[in-house]
């Protein structure tokens, strides 16, 4: 047997690897694309550029099946849906959401209804949508007025909806900081995320939280997670009704999870923060030209955040820091174009040519 067929067979996604923390049954059909267990990447060539003296682990979240996060708890969704007997399943988003609920619900045989903001979602995601077959609408409104409509889908009988409002959803998220803890072999001191719906910093603090509980590590980190300053409700005290960042995952201005992002902030002694658009893609752009990581410019959010606390005392020398890099880089062509401010150069087919345009 080959290494990639043992790597297979061995991890069959999160419900049956952490089947004990999770709320399932005998009786739970499985509908899984073999989620998680993404890589815990060293990027200390990131922490020397910005004058850091810590250790920090991105939690590279791209490498899920539909390139996000949201597959750890849509598996568990599409699950609970199937075993409810629902026949449709729903949801409101960004894009992340939308990829995610829709590859799942094609695996299950499920119809699977996206609700989006017109003009406000990145191709790469918008794409993933439509090619798993979603029936996809565009309203002329923000995420807020989606999410509305789908709630209010979701008092028929017959829609499941599957954003982060479902708890399961929040259950099957939590599994990233399990891998974490498992990864390092200790709970991080610090993790820091971006927040837009905040199911994840939700999530991810339950995750912690019951590892420690049931001893599996010893301690819990300090939750740090970070706006857009365009869309930072949580911040600010109020929602935001027409929230604007380029990082458009976290375009969010009235977070479904508002009182679990407070609750995990003020429990673990950590914080909700806020970034503007100019420091969240100088992080996109610095983590990928010093440590090679091409992440969505949501994900720069809590590197953005990182930055700016450098040089308070918040952040011990020597710490050792975890953060979420929420979706892959390819979601959001379109915003890498612009952010690499550059172009290929075009010469002559000679080597002449091409030794005289790299300058050497």
């Amino acid at each position: 047997m080959s290494a990639s067929t043992e790597t297979s067979a061995h991890w069959q996604g999160v419900i049956r690897h952490y089947a004990d923390y999770l709320p399932v049954t005998d009786a739970t059909p499985i509908v899984s694309l073999c989620e998680g267990n993404t890589p815990l990447v060293p990027a200390q060539n990131f922490v020397e550029a910005i004058g850091g003296k810590f250790k920090l682990y991105l939690k590279y979240e791209g490498l899920n099946p539909t390139a996000s996060f949201k597959d750890r708890g849509m598996t568990l969704a599409i699950s609970k849906a199937c075993e409810k007997g629902a026949e449709v399943v729903a949801c409101a988003s960004t894009g992340n959401t939308s990829a995610s609920a829709a590859a799942y619900a094609a695996k299950a045989n499920l119809k699977c209804i996206v609700i989006l903001p017109h003009g406000n979602i990145a191709m790469g995601k918008l794409s993933q949508s439509l090619i798993y077959g979603a029936e996809t609408i565009a309203i002329n409104g923000n995420f807020d007025d989606a999410l509305r409509i789908v709630r209010e889908l979701g008092a028929t009988v017959r829609v499941e909806v599957v954003n982060s409002i479902n708890l399961v959803r929040i259950e099957g998220q939590k599994t990233a900081a399990f891998e974490i803890c498992d990864q390092l072999g200790q709970a991080p001191d610090f993790h820091f995320l971006p927040v837009g719906n905040a199911g994840n910093i939700t999530a991810y603090w339950r995750g912690f939280k019951e590892f420690f509980d049931r001893q599996r590590t010893d301690r819990k980190p300090r939750m740090c997670g970070f706006q857009a300053a365009g869309a930072a409700p949580l911040v600010d005290g109020h929602p935001v009704e027409n929230p604007k960042t380029a990082a458009t995952a976290i375009r969010i201005g009235n977070p479904a999870s508002w009182s679990g992002a407070i609750q995990a902030a003020r429990e673990s002694k950590g914080l909700i923060g806020k970034v503007t658009d100019e420091e969240i893609l100088h992080a996109y752009k610095t983590i990928a030209q010093t440590d090679g990581i091409f992440a969505e410019p949501a994900s720069a959010a809590p590197l953005a955040g990182l930055i700016k606390n450098i040089h308070t005392r918040l952040i011990p020398e020597g710490s050792v820091i975890t953060a979420t890099m929420t979706g892959h880089g390819l979601k959001d062509p379109d915003r890498a174009l612009l952010t690499a401010g550059k172009e290929p150069t075009l010469v002559d087919p000679d080597t002449a040519s091409v030794i005289k345009a790299i300058g050497i």
